[in-house]
């Protein structure tokens, strides 16, 4: 939902607009380095060198290769740039891709290099990579500007695996079916949290996630639970705490997946907010970093879609969606007709937005670049509300299990069954049409439920925003208390959820 305003601890929605099987083992590995000065990488320029560090290596091991990140705090000196070394221990692992700084591999030796940037006394950053090939050992030797680091190594949870209650989907023709061909409904709620909790450094979710509250969830008859995602987070881009992005962000992720399988409940992962400094109409944020809503995705965006697909492909329980709410064609610096180009193919598409923007058919081909044949949803223009572009402008999908997301809310244009019809109509009779985000911002209900009277007839899922505590000051909240207690608004909801 766009139009977000913050409050400390949380994020909050302004009424103007608006874990897979991670059937893999995890291990983390912690460095926690006291320096001696040795022979190795050669320092980038410092302004002094350092005298001690702390390096945390923490590897996941993933279907097809595996994840880490490399998290250094610097003991010593002011560093002007800073290069870190290590050797991978076996020469059947090599570098794919990586993230916050320069990475290269020459034989087995990897540098991790950032030019340009000040690590300050105590400072800490993280950077991370994807590589190929089994987990292995632990490299037995990290350096920093040429200062050798022990290592000792400790293990970390295994995220736990999907439940069988949830069903493996898969598109066939205009539903979303089960493996059996049964049509599968994705109705249900979205649980705020995971966009902006981490990223102002409160944690990893906004309340609890923990059996009780799924079951409260569960109590109200949904089938499937929204989860919004931060890409800075998941892939540790910027200065982030540790403890709540990186290794740690994903395995929670990962855990929230499997928790909610576990409760029969659907995950279905958007990528909400993502990096981009746009200042332009409808800016929501001055910053570069992924802490607001941006008209597009950046190309960090085929990364997170890469790593995310990688992770849960083997768990066909879990939908992707790829883009909360693109809005190109609200930003003034393009026609309609460029913003539904620039909505598909991204780059230079993507008149005056000022940061490297990717398109959709980006982000789905990094998605089955992994193999992954998870159902993936596409969300149209105009912060999700124009489905009119969608069939002219709809990405290739060799798997051929693309649907197509929607949002509504009662301030729009959109708000009779004559419109739904015209705008919607022609798109759910041809492929899945997911409602990702339906509200009502009176806390009332009586918008929202001829809407969801109407979805239901046509055989078109939708998700209410939103299972989160806020009060109905602030936007379309369901609850009043994580029990489960409805807002009038979440009543509504909640009836007709039971009466379906």
């Amino acid at each position: 939902m766009a139009g977000e305003a913050r409050l400390v601890g949380r994020r909050r929605r302004r009424p103007a607009r608006w874990l897979t099987r991670l059937a893999v083992s995890a291990v983390a590995l912690l460095a926690v380095a006291g320096c001696t000065s040795s022979g190795g990488d050669p320092p980038a320029a410092v302004v002094s060198s350092p005298a001690a560090c702390q390096i945390q290596y923490v590897v996941r091991a993933q279907p097809a290769g595996f994840t880490a990140d490399v998290n250094v705090t610097n003991l010593g000196g002011r560093l002007r740039g800073w290069t870190v070394g290590f050797d991978f221990a076996g020469t059947d692992q090599r570098l794919a891709s990586g993230w916050s700084a320069t990475w290269t591999q020459t034989g087995t030796h990897v540098t991790a290099a950032v030019a340009g940037t000040d690590l300050a006394p105590h400072a800490s950053v993280t950077a991370g990579f994807d590589g190929v090939g089994p987990v292995g050992a632990a490299p037995a030797r990290f350096t920093l500007d040429g200062v050798v680091c022990s290592l000792k190594v400790d293990s970390d949870a295994t995220a736990p695996a999907a439940d069988p209650r949830t069903p493996a989907l898969h598109v066939s023709g205009n539903q979303i079916v089960d493996a059996a061909g049964h049509p599968t409904s994705l109705i249900g709620v979205n649980r705020s949290g995971g966009e902006y909790m981490c990223v102002d450094g409160h944690g990893i979710w906004d309340g609890p996630v923990n059996d009780a509250a799924l079951a409260a969830i569960g109590s109200w008859n949904a089938k499937a639970v929204r989860v919004p995602l931060n890409e800075d987070c998941w892939l540790s881009l910027g200065s982030l705490d540790p403890r709540y992005s990186g290794a740690r962000y994903r395995a929670a992720v990962a855990a929230l997946v499997g928790s909610l399988e576990a409760h029969g409940l659907v995950p279905i992962l958007d990528l909400h907010w993502t990096d981009g400094s746009f200042t332009g109409d409808g800016s929501q944020c001055a910053s570069a970093a992924a802490k607001c809503q941006k008209p597009m995705p950046d190309t960090n965006a085929v990364t997170f879609w890469r790593s995310v697909a990688q992770t849960f492909r083997d768990d066909q329980s879990v939908v992707f969606d790829l883009f909360n709410e693109p809005y190109p064609s609200d930003t003034s610096t393009m026609s309609r007709g460029q913003s539904w180009d620039c909505w598909l193919s991204g780059g230079s598409a993507c008149h005056g937005l000022g940061y490297p923007v990717a398109g959709m058919q980006q982000l789905v081909d990094a998605v089955r670049s992994t193999g992954a044949r998870n159902v993936t949803l596409v969300s149209p223009n105009s912060y999700s509300r124009d489905l009119t572009g969608w069939l002219a402008h709809r990405p290739k999908d060799p798997t051929g299990n693309l649907a197509a997301a929607w949002h509504w809310y009662n301030d729009g244009s959109c708000t009779t069954a004559d419109c739904w019809q015209r705008e919607v109509g022609p798109v759910a009779a041809q492929v899945p049409v997911v409602t990702t985000e339906i509200g009502e911002m009176d806390c009332s209900s009586a918008l929202v439920d001829p809407l969801m009277n109407w979805l239901d007839a046509k055989g078109v899922s939708y998700l209410a925003w939103t299972w989160n505590t806020w009060g109905c000051g602030d936007g379309p909240a369901l609850i009043s208390d994580w029990s489960g207690t409805p807002t009038p608004y979440g009543q509504g909801v909640r009836d007709h959820l039971r009466s379906r």
